[in-house]
């Protein structure tokens, strides 16, 4: 067959690594900023799990004495189904403290925000959680940025 070059291999000698491994070298040492962050970012999975299955159980109607939630409007149903899942996502990801996680929550987190200012009739939110809201997303730039600033 013209222009056909067979494939050559290169074996690894004994003693030594693949070329063909995926494995990286061990890293620095994670900083102290760096260890606050990941702490951060569990502690805040844990919130949003919690957050997560409490719009479970909503749509399950067993938490006792609240209203059922076929009876809810249309739009209020349509925003406890989609942050029971985008919050039980983002928790995953900030916990694994993965960069998608932390998009994820970014997004339910402003989107929570969103929707309480602009329709507070399909996710009443009161004033101080607004405020709790905003000051995680600070907390979490301001320890990704001193990480960050660490890691140079």
């Amino acid at each position: 067959m013209p222009g056909y070059l067979p494939i050559r291999r290169k074996t690894a000698r004994p003693g030594e690594i693949p070329i063909d491994r995926i494995e990286r070298t061990q890293g620095p040492a994670p900083g102290t900023w760096d260890t606050v962050l990941i702490w951060f970012m569990r502690l805040t999975a844990l919130l949003w799990l919690i957050k997560s299955i409490a719009a479970w159980a909503t749509i399950l109607d067993v938490i006792p004495g609240a209203r059922a939630f076929e009876t809810e409007p249309f739009g209020r149903q349509a925003a406890i189904v989609y942050f029971a899942v985008v919050d039980a996502a983002a928790a995953i990801g900030l916990w694994l403290t993965s960069a998608w996680g932390g998009v994820i929550w970014l997004l339910a987190v402003t989107s929570a925000m969103t929707l309480a200012v602009l329709t507070p009739q399909l996710l009443p939110m009161p004033v101080p959680l607004l405020v709790f809201g905003g000051c995680v997303v600070t907390m979490y730039f301001l320890l990704s940025w001193l990480a960050a600033q660490e890691a140079r």
